[in-house]
């Protein structure tokens, strides 16, 4: 199925998507509501034959599979998950204008049979562009467990298209669903329900077609357009002009005819466009009374009731920091032995490599910049970040699962509110936890360019889980007591998060306040009910889509930067290497904010992973020339404090740890997702100089005050 340009200009948008489709695949869009099961039926047609990318010129995530029905190759098209088609949003755009303009073979539309009716509203606006689809009424076992019964022939009946149930979460009914999308997209076409919006909307429809319907290609209900038109006042979105090749002032005269009847019926734009909303609203309230059941009334009071806890105002916060720290405890306990054992197995294989460069009789250098430099420095980020990224993401995509995101974002939502940023940052915020560059692309959910800017550019206040060790490590052995040690650097380290919540609250309504004024936007959250989450997806969700993928661009950025650490660290200006030249040169500055000019050169060359910032610090103490790891936190203690570190210095580097630039992976994604260096440099700046304003005040206070 190709993808051509049309005389009448459709193709003119045909050239936004790239199907990786043959000349005899049959193209189906994917659409649905969040929180159907959209995600597990693309996965359980498509299994491992999928691949994921950007719609061109959007920063929204677009996945694609290929499956094979009754001899015939399908290629399913994941649409982002979204209530409706008002093109309110760039997810609600991308679906419209790709069941529109895209000429899938079929739609498959994916509903909750536990809250259909919400979902039908979704079905209707699609059934208006193209009578091509099939309904999958998925989670019927969630319906059943809850006493929700869903009469599939008569919504099949009332609807005019087929109808299928599913449990796509056990493959039941995928069967009968590859079926009807093979009728549907090989000839049989559905006559589809129309919606009627009464005489005074009808008569105008019927006005606006007569001048569309000679100009729109085979395929574009012309009916549709009259609706978009009436919708916005008499023009057309952007993305839809350009398919129409209407002349403004054609467009224009045609509105002014509707205007004038509109205004002889008594009847203005404003409930006009109130009367469009309702009727789908009312059309999918009666379909839904007409086809769905309840045993129990109450079917959802359970869901309320832990609702009534975990939201509430007395304990959803401190329910949250409670999980929160939960999950964080978990991450790092479970990562120290797994990344004991990889970096064993790492550097056995640097020894290896060590015997055959001396076996070759290779060059010194050729040792030292591609084994002690390159390689070693790609050992210590994978052994660092992989294990806790392993844990956390599974943890996190846990959390997703069972529907306790949402209620986080409900949570947080009136505090980013004061800070007149959106509450979907707290979702991505929670994101950068495990992974900065995650939490930046993260950012997408949110639909207002400015919010979404303001959630990128705050992002990297929160730490990563790259950022940890070092947290963990100065907290341990330097501020944690005598009684209770590990309860106490846990505490050192939990209220450094605080610390970090509120940073990005407060940065969040600097930036609202000057740079990117505005009032925070509103938006449905909707609290989806809690289910059994799916081991499997989970972890093929979690290790393949996200920890991979952060991973295989750290170790792209860590690789030369290894070879450069060797480099300044082994070669020698006037009898010193130049790392000591430069950390001689910042150690005056250094010393203000309470740190030294190896902690400052040590950040700065960390920019490529924030992992290899206490290494180098080390390695620079120990002058070896590569990266090192001492054997023990009390060795580690004994190093440090031997040149010159106290508590002071410990916390300043914990704070300056917590604040300063991104890595060097996140600023990467920062550009791609910004398409802007000014951003990316401001994103780099602004936690920079908050770190460096923190430790200046923090050295002073306790110099001035004698506690060192």
């Amino acid at each position: 199925m190709g993808l051509t340009r049309s005389a009448t200009g459709k193709g003119a948008l045909q050239e936004m998507w790239e199907i990786k489709a043959g000349p005899t695949d049959l193209v189906i869009a994917l659409a649905g509501n969040p929180n159907t099961g959209k995600s597990t039926v693309f996965n359980s047609l498509t299994g491992l034959r999928q691949h994921t990318g950007n719609w061109p010129g959007k920063t929204v995530t677009n996945a694609q599979g290929r499956y094979t029905y009754a001899g015939k190759d399908y290629v399913l098209v994941d649409l982002p998950g979204t209530y409706s088609l008002a093109a309110n949003s760039v997810e609600e755009e991308i679906a419209r204008d790709f069941i529109c303009f895209a000429d899938p073979a079929a739609t498959i539309v994916v509903t909750d049979a536990t809250c259909l009716e919400r979902n039908l509203n979704l079905v209707l606006q699609i059934l208006e562009i193209t009578p091509r689809v099939v309904v999958c009424v998925n989670l019927l076992d969630e319906a059943k467990r809850k006493g929700i019964t869903v009469n599939l022939e008569r919504l099949e009946e009332i609807l005019g298209v087929p109808v299928v149930g599913t449990i796509a979460r056990t493959g039941q009914g995928l069967e009968e669903l590859q079926q009807a999308v093979a009728q549907v997209s090989t000839g049989h076409v559905p006559r589809g329900r129309i919606v009627r919006y009464g005489e005074v909307i009808e008569e105008a429809v019927t006005r606006l077609q007569r001048v569309i319907a000679p100009l729109v290609a085979d395929g574009i209900p012309p009916r549709w357009f009259a609706l978009k038109i009436l919708e916005n006042r008499g023009e057309l979105p952007d993305s839809l002009s350009s398919c129409l090749p209407i002349s403004a002032a054609l467009l224009r005269e045609a509105w002014q005819e509707v205007e004038t009847y509109l205004q002889t019926q008594g009847s203005s734009w404003e409930n006009l466009r109130d009367q469009l909303v309702s009727t789908l609203v009312k059309e999918a309230e009666e379909i839904s009374d007409q086809v769905v059941s309840f045993q129990v009334k109450n079917y959802d009071q359970w869901d309320r009731r832990i609702d009534g806890i975990l939201t509430s105002k007395k304990f959803g916060i401190p329910i949250m920091l409670g999980l929160l720290g939960l999950v964080f405890w978990i991450t790092l306990e479970g990562a120290n032995y797994p990344s004991q054992l990889l970096a064993a197995g790492l550097f056995w294989v640097e020894e290896k490599l060590l015997f055959l460069a001396e076996k070759l009789q290779a060059p010194a250098w050729v040792e030292g910049l591609f084994i002690l430099g390159l390689f070693r420095t790609l050992a210590w980020v994978v052994s660092v970040m992989l294990p806790p990224m392993a844990i956390f993401f599974p943890l996190f995509t846990l959390l997703e699962d069972l529907g306790y995101l949402p209620r986080v974002a409900f949570n947080l939502d009136n505090f980013f509110k004061r800070a007149r940023a959106h509450g979907k940052q707290a979702l991505t915020m929670c994101m950068g936890f495990g992974c900065n560059a995650a939490g930046v692309i993260s950012c997408r959910i949110i639909d207002s360019p400015r919010e979404r800017l303001i959630a990128i550019l705050t992002n990297n206040f929160v730490p990563c889980n790259g950022r940890f060790p070092t947290l963990i490590i100065l907290a341990s052995i330097f501020l944690a007591g005598r009684l209770f040690p590990t309860f106490t650097a846990t505490l050192w380290v939990l209220g450094l998060i605080v610390l970090a919540v509120l940073l990005t609250l407060l940065v969040s309504r600097f930036l609202s306040a000057t740079l990117l004024k505005g009032l925070p936007s509103s938006f449905t959250l909707e609290l989806p009910p809690y289910r059994q989450p799916q081991v499997g997806q989970i972890l093929i969700r979690s290790l393949l889509d996200r920890t991979l993928f952060v991973l295989s661009r750290a170790v792209l950025v860590a690789a030369p930067a290894g070879m450069l650490i060797w480099i300044l660290a082994n070669i020698p200006l006037g009898g010193v290497t130049i790392l000591d030249h430069v950390a001689g040169f910042l150690h005056p500055f250094a010393h203000l904010l309470g740190l030294d000019g190896y902690i400052l050169t040590a950040f700065i060359l960390g920019l490529p992973a924030n992992e290899i910032v206490i290494p180098i610090i080390i390695m620079s103490y120990m002058s070896t020339g590569a990266l090192v790891e001492l054997n023990s936190l009390g060795e580690i203690q004994q190093l440090f404090m031997a040149n010159g570190w106290t508590w002071l210095t410990a916390l300043c580097t914990m704070l300056f740890c917590l604040n300063h630039f991104p890595c060097g992976t996140t600023l990467l994604t920062i550009r791609k997702e910004t398409q802007s260096w000014k951003w990316t440099a401001l994103a780099a700046l602004l936690p920079t100089l908050v770190g460096m304003l923190l430790c200046f005040i923090v050295t002073q206070t306790v110099r001035l005050l004698g506690l060192v």
